[in-house]
């Protein structure tokens, strides 16, 4: 009798869905070599090939193609097993996170910390970056979640919508009052950001062409630089916080703020990892816990 193991499924899958050893190597964190011999123990075991390697590639067979389902249908009941009957103290593995700078510098240790307690044994991984990239990062199935300037409008992709972030306009504590603040530099998120390309607009239009925007990657040297008199922001209120206490930044209305940034907890819907679900609906609970925090102190 053929007996088949679950970890050479999982792998089958992954080089599907990938399309490629390397990269289903990479997605399950193992080394090209052991992928390749998971496959290959796989079609001994089956009697058959799975894919056809002709011209370098990579294309399933027919049997191959019939695998597919019942493999998938594997890895929805060892899902169930996961949400079911095992202890979260005795879930393993590894949780790739993706997050936007703004996150990072707000509720992003509280998710951490939450996650760590109910998954001691699970190793946590997060990387910093803008939407764009964390978005093809999740597509590509290089991290597990991203928690970015969402949705994400993709048939593949889950997505919870988190509590937003409020805007406003800061100027150097030092800066004396004036009605052309806008007419400064005007420090803002990165240029391949949705944030950027709806101030430019904005600022096209009620101000005029004219405004120079300088773009960046870091929103804590935006605020600093802010302090330092060398331009005005349009930024996150729970971020400015710290810089207000300081003294080293005020608030100032030019009549009109960027409406709110929007996030959203997005991950893979197959294959549905409820470790991946827990850690999304995990960010909501954190970013609504925040902001009821930052209502009270405002």
């Amino acid at each position: 009798m053929t007996r088949l193991n679950l970890e050479q499924l999982r792998t089958f899958l992954a080089v599907v869905r990938q399309g490629g050893v390397r990269r289903a190597a990479a997605a399950l964190n193992v080394t090209q070599p052991a992928v390749t011999t998971r496959i290959r123990n796989l079609e001994e075991q089956l009697g058959c090939a799975l894919f056809d390697r002709s011209g370098g590639g990579m294309r399933l067979t027919r049997r191959g193609e019939l695998l597919v389902s019942h493999a998938e249908q594997f890895e929805r009941l060892t899902e169930r097993v996961e949400r079911d009957l095992v202890d979260p103290d005795g879930v393993e593995g590894r949780l790739r996170i993706g997050v936007s700078e703004t996150i990072a510098q707000s509720w992003l240790p509280d998710l951490i910390a939450r996650l760590h307690e109910r998954y001691p044994r699970l190793e946590i991984e997060f990387n910093v970056d803008i939407s764009l990239a964390l978005r093809a990062g999740l597509l590509s199935r290089q991290i597990d979640l991203a928690i970015l300037l969402g949705p994400i409008s993709d048939y593949s992709v889950d997505n919870i919508e988190l509590p937003g972030f409020d805007l406003a306009w800061y100027v150097a504590a030092s800066a004396p009052d004036s009605e052309a603040h806008l007419r400064r530099p005007v420090l803002t998120y990165a240029r391949n950001t949705r944030p950027y390309r709806e101030l430019k607009e904005a600022l096209h239009e009620r101000v005029g062409p004219d405004v120079p925007i300088f773009p960046s990657s870091s929103l804590s040297a935006c605020f600093r630089l802010v302090g330092a008199n060398l331009g005005v922001a349009a930024l996150p209120r729970a971020l400015a916080r710290e810089y207000l206490k300081a003294g080293t930044i005020r608030e100032f209305d030019p009549g009109w703020v960027p409406p709110p940034l929007r996030f959203s907890a997005s991950y893979l819907g197959e294959p549905r990892s409820h470790v991946v679900e827990t850690a999304a609906k995990t960010a909501f609970a954190v970013a609504r816990a925040a902001t009821e925090a930052d209502d009270k102190n405002t």
